[in-house]
């Protein structure tokens, strides 16, 4: 009995089970052609998918997703979007991009997107919902040349109300940075952590469940801010500013819902037009 014991003691432990991780790179690059962009180049690989739907305006919308559902720690997801000089587009997600708990590491997320001299590019992701334990790193580059000018928007949410979700742990870090002809224009940090879950001061995220910047750079974007004041929710967090030309409008409400609702009056105003069409849906 004691020879069986020293042989079961003997046999190698298992190797330690690796989970299954998301990769992805989605790359779109739009030309310019009878006077309206159109798709020049494709590239799409792992769960990022990129697709043009069939839309009644002249400004083509590119339409990102990740198929693999969210994204969680190991997961890597690239998109990039590239405008022609002189074309207009408008860049979109077809669903919330949701941050599950991560077991081990966080998700990196890098999106890059370029607008050639005088072209424009509308930016609306739709909202990304961070889940309890999430880790998600992701960092945003525009790059804008000459005359261009761009319309971005990123919306974070804490859990969904509706399953009394209440976050107290996440590791989330996301960066946007603008720049003209290599000179930055706007940076926008944004870290979570447990400690500023923990707390409800206006430092953090005072408490609210939900919160989005938007921002408009281009020549004269300044005038924007007095139409958009008359458009803000007196009822909730928020306020708009204009420089240098830039106009950016910050909004934070109890739960995602109140928030999208405000935000839609707001997007119509800036682009003259409708929302995207997987908005709508």
């Amino acid at each position: 009995m004691c020879q069986s014991l020293v042989m079961l003691d003997a046999i190698p432990a298992p190797p330690p089970l690796k989970m299954q991780r998301a990769h992805g790179r989605a790359d779109v690059v739009l030309k310019a052609a009878d006077g309206r962009a159109c798709l020049g180049n494709l590239h799409q690989s792992g769960s990022a998918k990129a697709f043009l739907p069939v839309v009644h305006s002249a400004t083509p919308e590119v339409v990102f997703l990740n198929t693999a559902g969210g994204l969680t720690g190991g997961d890597k997801m690239q998109f990039a979007l590239s405008v022609a000089p002189m074309a207009r587009a408008t860049g979109t997600t077809q669903t919330a991009e949701r941050a599950y708990a991560s077991a081990a590491g966080v998700a990196e997320m890098q999106v890059d997107l370029s607008v050639g001299r005088g072209a424009h590019l509308d930016w609306l992701p739709q909202e990304t919902i961070l889940f309890q334990g999430a880790g998600l790193h992701r960092k945003t580059e525009v790059t804008l040349k000459g005359d261009s000018s761009v319309l971005l928007i990123e919306t974070i949410v804490l859990g969904r109300a509706a399953m009394n979700e209440t976050l107290t742990k996440v590791a989330f870090r996301d960066t946007r940075r603008v720049t003209r002809d290599g000179v930055p224009v706007l940076l926008e940090p944004v870290t979570l952590s447990d400690g500023a879950l923990a707390s409800d001061g206006l430092a953090t995220h005072g408490g609210h469940r939900a919160f989005c910047t938007i921002a408009l750079i281009q020549n004269g974007a300044e005038d924007a801010v007095e139409p958009i004041r008359r458009l803000l929710d007196a009822d909730l967090a928020g306020g708009v500013s204009g420089w240098n030309g830039k106009c950016v409008i910050r909004l934070a409400a109890p739960d995602a819902w109140p928030l999208k609702q405000a935000i839609a009056p707001i997007l119509t105003q800036l682009r003259g037009a409708p929302l995207p069409r997987v908005w709508q849906l």
